[in-house]
C-alpha cells in the first residue's frame, strides 16, 4: 500500500532564544577534553549548539557526543560553544574561525544562514551542518535524516498500543525538521488503520493542512506541559512530543493525569538518555546524530572531507525506533513482527513514506 505525496507547505518561524551554559563566544566545557588515541596533526574540530544546549538529552547532546568520540579517535582537543540567542551565531562562528578551527559543526536548522555566511567568507574552513540541506557549497557537508520513515513505524506502534483510539503529537517550533516527524507519525497511524480496518485518530497535527500544535520553542516549560495536557484532555493515551526537552513537560502532564498514557521520545533513545521518564516510554524515534557526526568529523580529521550530503534512512540505519523496553510485555506480541515487515516494505519501496520536509 502506498502513502501518497503531499504538496509542500513549510511555515517560516521566527528565530528562537537559545538556552546556554556558556555565554556568547566561549570555549569548550570542561568535559570536552579527550584522551589522545590518534594523530590528526593540527586538525581542530569545533561545534556550536542550537537551542537546549549540549545537555538536552536529545538533539544537541547526541551531536556533542559524536564530536567527542571522533576527537578521541583522532587524538585532538575539540572546542564547543553554546549561544545565548540567535544573535550570537555569527560572532560565535567568527570566534571559532579565529581560533583556528579546521572543521566547524553547526547543530540545527536555525544555524543555516550563519553557517552559509561563514562558509562563504572562509572557503578554507570545512563545515558540517546537522539537519539542513539548503547550503550548496564545496566546504559544507549536510547531515540530514529522513525521520518520516522511522516516525511512520512509531505511529504504527502507537495506533496498535492505543486503548482509547486517540493518539497525539505536538512540536516545539514549526520547522521542517520537526514536522517531518509528525508527518511520518500520522501516516503510520493511518497505515495501521488501513491494514487493520481500525479508526485510530491523530490529534495535534493535520498532515493535509500542515498545521497543528506547537509550543513556539524548545524549552521544557508550562507552555509545553499545557500543550501536552490539551492532548490528554482529548483522550489521547499515546503522546509524541517533537522538540528536544519538551518531552520532559509532557512527562509531567502524563504523571499528573493519573491514568495510563505512553510517551514516545524523539532523536535519542530517551529510555537510555533520560531514565527518569523510562517507565513512560513506549519507544523513541531515533536519529543517528552521534554516529553521523562522529563519521563526518573523523573523515575530515583524516583528510577525507567531502561535501556529499548524508541522508540517514531506515536502509542505512541512520534512523530507526528504539526497543519497547519496559513496555515489551504490554504491546501486542505480533507488533514487532509487523513492524519488521513494514520496515522491509519501506526499505524496498513497496511502502512509500513521504513528507514535504523529507531531505532530498
Amino acid at each position: 500500500m502506498t502513502i501518497l505525496s503531499r504538496k509542500t507547505v513549510v511555515s517560516s518561524v521566527a528565530s528562537l532564544g537559545v538556552v546556554a551554559l556558556a555565554a556568547g563566544c566561549g570555549s569548550a566545557p570542561d568535559d570536552s577534553s579527550s584522551s589522545a588515541s590518534g594523530d590528526a596533526g593540527d586538525f581542530k574540530p569545533c561545534m556550536i549548539s542550537d537551542t537546549g544546549g549540549f545537555d538536552d538529552k536529545s538533539f544537541n547532546q547526541l551531536g556533542f557526543e559524536g564530536l567527542q568520540e571522533a576527537s578521541k579517535t583522532l587524538g585532538v582537543e575539540p572546542i564547543t560553544v553554546q549561544s545565548n540567542s540567535p544573535t550570537d551565531y555569527d560572532p560565535n562562528l567568527s570566534n571559532l574561525v579565529d581560533q583556528g578551527c579546521k572543521l566547524i559543526v553547526t547543530v540545527g536548522f536555525n544555524l543555516a544562514d550563519a553557517t552559509k555566511a561563514s562558509a562563504e567568507a572562509n572557503p578554507d574552513v570545512e563545515y558540517a551542518i546537522i539537519d539542513d540541506s539548503s547550503i550548496d557549497a564545496s566546504n559544507v557537508k549536510p547531515l540530514t535524516y529522513d525521520t518520516a520513515q522511522s516516525a511512520f513505524l512509531a505511529g504504527y506502534a502507537a495506533a496498535s498500543f492505543s486503548k482509547t483510539g486517540v493518539v497525539g503529537t505536538f512540536g516545539g517550533s514549526q520547522f521542517p525538521t520537526v514536522t517531518i516527524f509528525m508527518d511520518g507519525f500520522a501516516d503510520g497511524v493511518n497505515y495501521f488503520n488501513q491494514q487493520k480496518s481500525k479508526a485510530v485518530r491523530v490529534i495535534g497535527w493535520d498532515v493535509a493542512a500542515q498545521n497543528g500544535s506547537f509550543t513556539g520553542g524548545f524549552e521544557a516549560n508550562e507552555v509545553a506541559k499545557n500543550t501536552a495536557q490539551g492532548l490528554i484532555d482529548q483522550n489521547a493515551d499515546v503522546i509524541f512530543p517533537v522538540g528536544g526537552p519538551i518531552y520532559q513537560s509532557a512527562a509531567q502532564a502524563i504523571r499528573d493525569a493519573g491514568r495510563p498514557i505512553a510517551l514516545i521520545g524523539a532523536d535519542a533513545d530517551v529510555f537510555e538518555s533520560d531514565p527518569s521518564v523510562g517507565d513512560l516510554l513506549l519507544t523513541s524515534v531515533t536519529k543517528g546524530l552521534k554516529e553521523g557526526t562522529n563519521e563526518a568529523v573523523t573523515s575530515a580529521g583524516q583528510g577525507n572531507f567531502d561535501n556529499t550530503p548524508y541522508i540517514g534512512t531506515l536502509s542505512n540505519d541512520g534512523v530507526g525506533i528504539a526497543p519497547f523496553h519496559d513496555f515489551s510485555s504490554q504491546v501486542d506480541p505480533a507488533l514487532q513482527g509487523e513492524l519488521d515487515t513494514v520496515k522491509a516494505g519501506i526499505v524496498d519501496g513497496s511502502i512509500t513514506v513521504t513528507s514535504p520536509s523529507s531531505p532530498k
